[in-house]
């Protein structure tokens, strides 16, 4: 399902669509409905819980803290490629850092602004605005799978992958209930994302595109 425009739309008539802005912060879509999910991509190897807090591999990169009732989930993230792989790390963070600045937990959106640049953060830092003027978290769990990288050049990165949404929900932060929704196929949603690397060796996401219901997430 789409649900970047959706999802305003959502915010604007009711509390309970939300959780695709959340998780992506995209500054492109494609349409569909107000629900509250995600999808993602490829790239082999073990499926990896993401815990509360992040354990950063390269020092200077912030600490991502997630409240307890939100669990997002990556498969894959070891290629056998050490670039590859550190592209799918920051990714990951990424993805992360939206929700913490959502959800609280970032206040500041130190990670926001550490893990994204251009487009994808002024994209991301409407879609925090949108949940905080909705007085709306996430909650749930969110699983990102089939992510796949493909590298252009040593400085620049594309990661496409899928996120399934269908267990997470946006939650009304004033009753602190979630807003369950039924699942459906917009809850699959494939992201299409740049990255480029910074002159500290973060790679950041510059930009974002996200479509909701697309059949290669469907599973």
């Amino acid at each position: 399902m789409n649900r970047r425009p959706t999802l305003l739309a959502a915010l604007t008539l009711t509390a309970a669509a939300a959780l695709t802005l959340s998780a992506c912060g995209s500054d492109d879509s494609s349409k569909s409905k107000d629900n509250d999910k995600i999808a993602g991509a490829d790239a082999g190897g073990a499926s990896t819980t993401s815990p509360t807090e992040s354990d950063p591999q390269a020092a200077g990169r912030p600490k991502i803290k997630l409240p307890s009732d939100l669990n997002m989930s990556f498969e894959g993230g070891k290629t056998g490629d050490a670039v590859k792989d550190a592209v799918l790390a920051d990714n990951a963070e990424r993805m992360r850092a939206v929700n913490a600045a959502i959800t609280g937990t970032d206040p500041k959106a130190d990670a926001l602004n550490f893990y994204n640049t251009g487009r994808a953060l002024e994209a991301a830092a409407v879609w925090v605005d949108k949940f905080k003027k909705a007085n709306l978290g996430i909650t749930g769990t969110i699983r990102y799978y089939d992510r796949t990288v493909t590298l252009d050049g040593d400085k620049a990165a594309s990661v496409v992958f899928c996120a399934d949404e269908s267990k997470g929900y946006a939650k009304d932060l004033k009753t602190n209930k979630s807003k369950v929704t039924t699942p459906s196929d917009e809850d699959f949603i494939l992201y299409n994302t740049r990255l480029e690397k910074n002159s500290d060796g973060v790679w950041q996401t510059t930009r974002i595109v996200s479509t909701a219901g697309a059949k290669q997430c469907l599973k």
